[in-house]
């Protein structure tokens, strides 16, 4: 990056300490980081959005839409993540491409799966080989982001569902009686009471969400974790800037960094949690209460 880091033979100490960790692929490292933290703004409120999608569902009084539901919660949450994580993006790329196959490619007599191989034409490839390393990096975060929210979707189900059970039956009557419809009582009354009765729950799956993101390794995904593994290693004579192991130390860094990312949504939920719970029927709620009188 700096005029003087060109020659790295002839640097020593501090300003070779300095070039180093400001090389190309240190750079990428740092912006692997930012990754993560994109994975987790997109992937939150998909979830969620699978997850209110999965518990309304499951209390729908259309019987099919309701084992649909059931089913989607209880399939994802039966099946370890991992597989679900590797399955899903597989099964996706596979099935566009399949798709793109027979649109693209329609005089193609060879068969698609040859073995263990799946084989398209080259026009149905995803990414398309000539394509560019960001689409290449932006297609399989996209892939990521489905498998992720699919699966954490069949949680934040669950939890949804618990906390509109827990919500008073009263005050839906209540409601009712007024003469609101049933599209009115979940809008205006049953959905905003539940936040109270769900955070909790949906605060933990958050913070398995960012322990979760390691994942993306597993994916092919150049994450914080691929970085600090090819970084880390031993690097011999032929590279520019050759070092012994340090994987511990990217790794210490790894471990800081969610450290610190776990601590600030810590403070975050709990003030979210309390400004939920106040005036809210519940015990947090009378605690703030009775602090305020």
């Amino acid at each position: 990056m700096f005029l003087s880091c060109a020659d790295p033979s002839a640097l020593s100490g501090l300003n070779w300490l300095i070039c180093y960790l400001t090389t190309d692929k240190q750079l990428m490292f740092y912006g692997s980081f930012l990754v993560v933290l994109l994975l987790l703004v997109v992937v939150a409120p998909v979830a969620l959005a699978f997850g209110f999608g999965g518990a309304l569902a499951a209390r729908s009084g259309f019987w099919p839409l309701r084992m649909l539901g059931k089913t989607y919660t209880a399939m994802v949450r039966g099946i370890p993540d991992v597989i679900f994580f590797l399955f899903v993006p597989i099964a996706l790329d596979q099935g566009l491409e399949y798709m793109r196959h027979k649109v693209l490619c329609p005089d193609w007599t060879a068969p698609i799966r040859q073995g263990n191989d799946f084989l398209v034409c080259p026009a149905a490839k995803l990414p398309p080989t000539d394509a560019s390393p960001f689409y290449q990096e932006s297609y399989g975060f996209v892939l990521a982001v489905i498998a992720f929210a699919i699966v954490f979707g069949a949680f934040a189900a669950n939890v949804i569902s618990g906390a509109m059970n827990a919500v008073p039956r009263a005050q839906l009557e209540t409601a009712e009686a007024y003469g609101m419809t049933p599209g009115q009582v979940r809008r205006r009354v049953l959905i905003p009471q539940m936040w109270t009765y769900a955070l909790p729950g949906l605060s933990n799956l958050w913070m398995i969400l960012i322990k979760a993101t390691p994942l993306l390794y597993m994916l092919g995904i150049e994450d914080i974790v691929y970085w600090a593994r090819e970084l880390g290693a031993t690097k011999s004579k032929i590279y520019a800037y050759p070092h012994p192991d340090w994987r511990l130390w990217y790794f210490l860094g790894l471990l800081v960094f969610y450290l610190l990312l776990t601590r600030v949504s810590e403070v975050v939920l709990k003030r979210l949690s309390a400004r939920l719970a106040r005036g809210q029927a519940t015990m947090a709620g009378e605690a703030l209460r009775k602090v305020g009188a």
